[in-house]
């Protein structure tokens, strides 16, 4: 069997978890690769790394002195290596960030020191040969992430070796220059390192035991997802659970690799496997609630509206010329509302809407700020009657009030918009409802 195993920021944070890390590495033979991310925080008052390379690339690109920061950033890595007791010295690779610093190479070169760094501590801590990700991830010229080059330039690599640390994030345009993913990126090179490698299993350690149904921060001690399918979790993610990064589902979907989602300070739990699909009855009629605050509403009314061909492809168009992409689209005989993030709408809301007066010429539109959606997410909504019926029965009873519901052919989801005001609120009914009265 061949697992790879990618560590997040608070799993290699310092010499104790990067202790942890290797210990769970060691205790299964099988953990051949290995994808690290940056330092993370150490403790609620500290510094993730990549937020500490970014500030002092930013003194280094303005001409100012940023020898204080660099060296905050190299005492971090000095203070792991030594709690490792380990013989390695990073002296000439600061050497170098300081010269490219200097030279001002480029944000993403900086931010992508953070992996790049504890990559070498890791293979230098496990015995591991280390490949620099600038070598075999790679983007095209124009910054787009290049799928098929990457599998056949990692997999022909990463077979000659054997054992591998991978330092997650970042990879390389065409002229060398180091292009990174989004934050939380790392995620997404375990996965091209997982269907590069043609793994059986993704483990990726974070700090918390899988998924849980709802966020903690709003339900107190939600119970865990045993096993979730590539879709719902493409659900949950898009609106805003964040385990995973959301980009990191492709590359072992394709593959039918499963992920399983592990804790780094309990790695005797089980966790939360995603797969591709499953006959496993889910515990409950939803796997999970997810949304996210800050949206707006633009209503569009016009009388016989569904007669008229192209109405929605002019509403739209309108939408796409000012560079605002829609979330979701629920329409009546005679109205359409198109759902956006408020923040990307409200410099160019009147260039919209003078836009679609005049393209669609509309009778009336209306405008609502401060919304929020909540998803609504299971494969087993399927099978179970009134689900929708239920979710509103809840909401009204704490007198939260729907603005919008939205449901795909797929009933894998069901989509509610609600105002901001009531987002918390919304979520912990529909959690009472589905899941605390069955418990």
């Amino acid at each position: 069997m061949v697992k790879v195993a990618k560590f997040g920021g608070s799993s290699l944070a310092s010499a104790e978890q990067f202790e942890k890390a290797g210990a769970i590495i060691r205790e299964d033979k099988d953990r051949i690769f290995v994808v690290p991310s940056a330092p993370g925080k150490r403790n609620s008052s500290d510094t993730k790394v990549t937020d500490m390379l970014y500030a002092c690339y930013e003194t280094a690109s303005r001409g100012k002195d940023f020898s204080v920061r660099l060296a905050r950033i190299e005492a971090r890595y000095q203070e792991i290596i030594d709690g490792l007791h380990l013989t390695l010295s990073l002296r000439e690779e600061f050497e170098k960030i300081k010269k490219n610093f200097s030279e001002k190479a480029g944000s993403d070169y900086a931010a992508s020191r953070g992996e790049y760094l504890n990559g070498i501590i890791m293979a230098e801590y496990l015995g591991y040969p280390f490949i620099d990700a600038a070598e075999v991830i790679c983007f095209d010229k124009k910054g787009n992430f290049d799928a098929e080059k990457t599998d056949a330039v990692l997999s022909k690599r990463l077979s000659k070796e054997g054992r591998a640390v991978v330092p997650g994030f970042y990879g390389a345009l065409p002229d060398k220059t180091i292009k990174t993913f989004s934050r939380g990126g790392s995620d997404i090179t375990g996965s091209i390192v997982a269907r590069a490698a043609r793994a059986d299993v993704y483990e990726n350690w974070t700090d918390v035991s899988g998924f849980l149904i709802a966020d903690p921060r709003i339900i107190n001690d939600p119970q865990a997802i045993d096993t979730i399918t590539y879709r719902e979790l493409r659900e949950l993610s898009y609106m805003g659970a964040g385990v995973l990064h959301e980009d990191a589902i492709f590359p072992v979907r394709r593959a039918g690799i499963p992920i399983n989602i592990r804790n780094t300070n309990r790695p005797e739990d089980r966790g939360t496997w995603i797969v591709e699909s499953t006959c496993q009855k889910p515990d409950y009629v939803i796997t999970g609630i997810a949304g996210k605050k800050g949206f707006c509403s633009i209503n569009i009314e016009k009388a016989m509206m569904n007669s008229e061909v192209g109405f929605g492809r002019k509403v739209l168009e309108v939408f796409e010329k000012n560079g605002i992409s829609f979330e979701h689209i629920p329409s009546g005989i005679d109205t359409m509302t198109v759902f956006v993030h408020q923040s990307e709408f409200v410099e160019k809301e009147q260039k919209v809407l003078a836009g679609i007066h005049k393209l669609a010429q509309p009778d009336t539109i209306e405008m609502e700020s401060d919304l929020a959606l909540i998803a609504v997410v299971g494969r087993g909504m399927k099978a179970t009657r009134g689900t929708a019926g239920r979710i509103f029965s809840a909401l009204a009873h704490v007198n939260v009030n729907v603005k919008m519901i939205d449901q795909g052919s797929s009933e894998l989801n069901i989509i509610i918009g609600v105002k901001n005001e009531d987002f918390e609120a919304a979520i912990k009914a529909i959690y009472n409802i589905f899941v605390e009265a069955q418990l």
